[in-house]
């Protein structure tokens, strides 16, 4: 049985006419830890989290939070859950302050407690001076962070969260990031999607990558990274695509592995320490100059592109 801080997922499917969205996913969220749902736009991994909040209704499987059978009704653990949706919620005519308060009546929590509990996260998030401003008025990034201390209004054991860094600035997404590994901490429980490879890496203990509407993988970081630790990628910024000279380059160095990515980039990949001077001067026998040589860390982001065949850049797309 799942405890007050635990989720439960078996056999989940979601299905928009003709388009199965998601499709039979089953997975455990343990208690305390930040779980990541990572996949490309169109996944299915808002879909998932509109059921698991109580927005959408699944078309068959079973969902257990802190320990309530949620499947037949929706919002029986809603009381455990704060949600932050990938767009803001919040009214843009009331302030910061009234905005968390509102939501606080909503949980109906009594009014000193909600104001008191206002002013706690407002300082928390980094917005008190900007208490009394319309909501309306904040930037991106602070809409962002009011939004998250809005879920949290009502102490809730488990948060949820849709990208909740997609589409602001750096500095507050850092700061973003701060936050939820500070309510980690905490011991709050923590669900995010994601299509940033490099934010789940930073922040959860387990992902699962989800394509088209279904699970491929569920594993610890430390486990996802084994398979690549000690293992070498060299990037080659050249004067033009390397495309003809592939068949020569896989002859001449036997123990490397050549991929063409972008336009005018080549990609050697080995699993020992990769010489750029002899790849250097093959090069420059083929007419090809060399821009630029850099050495890339092997990644959640060579992993997942390993385990769904899909390429990184295709996970930065927009809904």
């Amino acid at each position: 049985m799942a405890n007050a801080r635990n989720i439960d997922v078996r056999e989940l499917s979601k299905s928009f006419g003709d388009i199965q969205a998601v499709d039979a996913v089953s997975f455990e969220v343990r208690d305390g830890e930040i779980f990541g749902f990572l996949g490309p736009n169109g996944a299915g991994k808002t879909t998932t989290i509109n059921m698991l909040t109580g927005l959408a209704r699944p078309d068959s499987g079973h969902i257990v939070i802190g320990g309530i059978e949620c499947s037949c009704n929706p919002k029986a653990a809603q009381h455990l859950i704060g949600v932050v949706p990938d767009e803001s919620n919040l009214y843009p005519e009331l302030t910061g302050f009234d905005n968390l308060c509102f939501c606080g009546a909503l949980y109906g929590m009594p009014a000193r407690e909600r104001r008191d509990r206002a002013r706690d996260l407002l300082e928390l998030f980094g917005l008190s001076n900007a208490a009394e401003r319309l909501f309306g008025k904040y930037s991106k990034g602070m809409k962002r962070r009011l939004v998250i201390a809005a879920a949290m209004m009502h102490e809730p054991a488990i948060l949820f969260l849709d990208e909740p860094t997609s589409g602001i600035d750096v500095q507050s997404a850092r700061q973003i990031r701060r936050l939820l590994l500070d309510l980690h901490r905490a011991g709050t429980t923590i669900f995010l999607t994601t299509h940033q490879i490099d934010e789940a890496e930073r922040l959860c203990q387990r992902v699962a990558f989800l394509v088209a509407g279904r699970i491929r993988r569920i594993d610890t970081i430390d486990n996802l990274l084994q398979p690549v630790r000690g293992h070498e990628v060299m990037v080659f910024e050249l004067s033009r695509q390397p495309d003809a000279e592939l068949a020569g380059l896989e002859r001449t160095f036997p123990s490397f592995s050549f991929s063409c990515g972008a336009p005018g980039q080549l990609a050697v990949s080995a699993s020992r320490t990769i010489p750029v001077a002899p790849l250097v001067r093959y090069l420059d026998e083929c007419g090809i100059d060399v821009l630029e040589a850099r050495r890339q860390k092997m990644s959640l982001e060579e992993v997942f592109v390993r385990l769904t065949g899909i390429e990184a850049h295709r996970m930065k797309g927009r809904k």
